[in-house]
């Protein structure tokens, strides 16, 4: 038994540095980044954040005052149980994460959607993907990219479900963990969130289901290593809501910069058939 506890644990870790190594070469841990420069460069794509900043910042502030408030204490305690001294830096990492959480499911189904998707559409017209963009709304003439933007036939961005909140809530436990379970509860996070930030682009590309999963599985490591750094961003109270048009402006740059390099293979359909 002591062998093959040995030899799955090597076996993991020789997995995890694969893994690591196929992020690091994809250099998507970047767009999150390139993300901000680039949104903060181009004012015109501010227009979807600005109609909609008022009301997310409200309850951006309300949730993570109440959440320090009423919450902070008790889990503190908890976990200086597990973490002794680092239970403070725990403690805020996890009340942020689930104020961020908390408040993204408010602020994605009542004010974000329609002005994410606008930013995302945008940020692809801006760079040329005129084709792609308009197999999901309408395109209007001019040189201004959100001007540009017509009535919409299509939306992705699905609203927060019970299954996310519930698998949200079951990585929570791992934060008891010191610094190895926030550093797989922040990593878990972002595989999750890395995907998601797609999700438009995968329908403007008319994929199937079998077609996402397949094109995802080729990309994990590096869809994580978006994930991650786009999760902690937006984990900054408040200030999160901007993190979150900014990653979706990264989103947008890596999904233009994978059409460009061709990288969305045309065998995708027939590898898709294949695994059928």
């Amino acid at each position: 038994m002591s062998d093959k506890v040995k030899e799955t644990a090597r076996e993991e870790l020789e997995r995890v540095k694969t893994m690591a190594a196929e992020a690091a070469r994809s250099g998507a841990y970047i767009y999150p980044f390139r993300g901000i420069l680039y949104y903060i460069a181009h004012r015109g794509l501010w227009k979807p954040l600005m109609s909609k900043l008022a009301p997310m910042i409200t309850t951006g502030v309300g949730v993570t005052t109440f959440m320090f408030v009423f919450t902070y204490l008790p889990q503190a305690a908890i976990l200086s149980i597990f973490n002794g001294p680092l239970a403070v830096i725990s403690t805020i990492l996890l009340v942020l994460s689930e104020s961020a959480t908390i408040s993204n499911l408010l602020s994605r189904s009542l004010f974000m959607e329609d002005a994410l998707i606008d930013t995302f559409d945008g940020t692809l017209l801006s760079q040329g993907m005129t084709s792609i963009v308009s197999e999901g709304r309408q395109i209007k003439p001019g040189s201004d990219p959100m001007a540009k933007l017509g009535t919409l036939a299509k939306r992705p961005f699905a609203k927060f479900t019970p299954k996310a909140i519930i698998r949200y809530f079951m990585y929570l436990p791992l934060n008891f963990i010191p610094v190895v379970g926030t550093i797989i509860f922040l990593i878990l996070q972002g595989r999750k969130f890395g995907p998601n930030a797609h999700a438009r682009y995968f329908q403007l590309k008319n994929m199937s289901s079998r077609e996402r999963q397949s094109f995802i599985e080729q990309r994990q490591a590096a869809y994580t290593s978006f994930g991650i750094p786009a999760v902690l961003l937006e984990l900054v109270p408040v200030a999160g809501i901007f993190f979150a048009f900014t990653n979706t402006v990264g989103a947008a740059l890596w999904a233009a910069d994978l059409e460009q390099k061709g990288t969305t293979a045309p065998g995708l359909r027939d590898q898709a058939k294949k695994a059928e």
